[in-house]
């Protein structure tokens, strides 16, 4: 490196963690190049809300180049990052390579089907704006297939709808189904009824929600079946193809079947040459960086970093962010020549889950929410969290008009009808 150039700092991935970490070096003496392979910030909180129709794809999502375009020391590639020399501090790109003198890693996690990879065709999970438009498809199109059904049990099969993991976005997932199932549909077919739809939420584990307070998830579930939602803990599912879904030994038969189940780190945290566990999460030290290489952090979902309780730090994006603030706080001090440990402080800034129509639960500490109350505390804070003044203005008139219409704005599918429901369109 010349002598005066400025130090380049390397971030991989434009989520939360990427996002504020390029924040928290606005000022710094650095070169920073964010890399990303898409080319905006997803808000992934509200993802579901794309798949079920509620809201519209740029209502939650922004041009990554247009979020930091005042930021005069940030520039942003649309590339894919391939694998990490560490020892030459070099990244190789779908399109080149790039040296660096730090580097963040913030890639984030995929879909995790436990050793059922092939389950992935027939059970999309949601993860990216791809697989919200691939959800929304399915759903739609299986009322439709169900309008044009004269047998009732292959239209009672379209209308079987049936969620896979009991965790946030599988319980938010189920009661969005339920609710236009239930209140936006019925009056606009003929031939079918909506309000047959049966919407299953299976967990394998003994309760919903398991990251919140037991009452909590109580609270959850009684939500959810006043809904009209079925629920069954302590079920596995031991096979997924066209037909539906194997709980146990019991066949069930459904045609859209969807998985909120697990998730797995980004495979890039695998070729850090640093140990990772069994979900690919990459062993930090306690300041975020890789045990020999200091210039290299790794925050958000690829990181597997322990709390003062013995507890993981939870995959959430408040947590991201504060990954990412600590890593480039860490720069910032190694810049000025200052290598002294810091390690890392998660603060727990609660938890939010939303089940419907005026009903949701929130957890912060030791206090806990549930009802109308817990709802109102979720659809602000993530109001509040959108970025720019556009998105946040309009997903309050959105949601403003679906709580008076019960009417949900985004149902537009595009692409051929096909009863496999495996491919979509560009969305806008």
């Amino acid at each position: 490196m010349p002598p005066d150039a400025k130090p380049h700092v390397v971030i991989l991935g434009g989520g939360f963690g990427g996002l504020a970490a390029a924040s928290q070096l606005a000022n710094a003496n650095v070169r920073i190049t964010v890399i990303d392979r898409r080319n905006h910030h997803l808000f992934q909180p509200l993802l579901y809300q794309v798949a079920t129709a509620g809201l519209s794809a740029p209502s939650i999502a922004a041009p990554l180049r247009q979020i930091l375009r005042k930021q005069r020391n940030v520039t942003v590639l649309l590339d894919e990052a391939l694998d990490v020399d560490c020892t030459q501090r070099r990244v190789k790109l779908a399109n080149g390579t790039l040296d660096y003198d730090f580097l963040i890693v913030a890639t984030g996690a995929t879909h995790a089907y436990f050793g059922h990879d092939d389950w992935a065709a027939y059970a999309p999970g949601l993860k990216t704006m791809d697989d919200a438009f691939t959800i929304r498809r399915r759903v739609l199109l299986a009322f439709e297939h169900a309008e044009r059904e004269d047998d009732p049990a292959r239209r009672q099969a379209w209308l079987n709808f049936v969620i896979v993991g009991g965790g946030a976005t599988g319980v938010e997932l189920a009661g969005a189904l339920a609710e236009i199932a239930r209140h936006t549909l019925p009056r606009e077919f003929r031939r079918c009824d909506p309000r047959q739809a049966n919407v299953l939420l299976v967990e394998a584990g003994p309760r919903l929600l398991p990251g919140f307070d037991p009452t909590l998830s109580a609270k959850a579930q009684r939500q959810l079946e006043r809904l009209g939602v079925q629920v069954r803990t302590g079920t596995a599912v031991t096979a997924i193809d066209d037909s539906g879904v194997m709980l146990g030994e019991q066949p069930l038969t459904a045609r859209t079947v969807l998985w909120a189940a697990g998730v797995a780190a980004s495979p890039l945290g695998r070729l850090l040459g640093a140990p990772v566990d069994r979900a690919g999460r990459v062993q930090v030290s306690a300041d975020l960086s890789l045990p020999e290489h200091p210039d290299v952090f790794v925050i958000g979902d690829l990181a597997n970093v322990m709390q003062d309780n013995g507890k993981p730090v939870p995959g959430v994006a408040p947590a991201a962010k504060q990954m990412g603030r600590h890593a480039a706080s860490r720069i910032r001090a190694r810049l000025n020549g200052d290598n002294r440990p810091q390690p890392f402080r998660y603060r727990d800034d609660g938890a939010l889950a939303t089940i419907g129509r005026m009903a949701a639960v929130a957890q912060f500490g030791r206090v806990k929410f549930a009802g109308v109350v817990a709802w109102w505390i979720w659809l602000t804070a993530h109001v509040y969290f959108l970025i720019g003044f556009r998105n946040r203005l309009v997903v309050m008139l959105d949601w403003a008009w679906a709580y008076w219409t019960y009417q949900r704005h985004a149902r537009i599918v595009t692409g051929s009808d096909d009863a496999k429901n495996t491919h979509l369109s560009n969305d806008a």
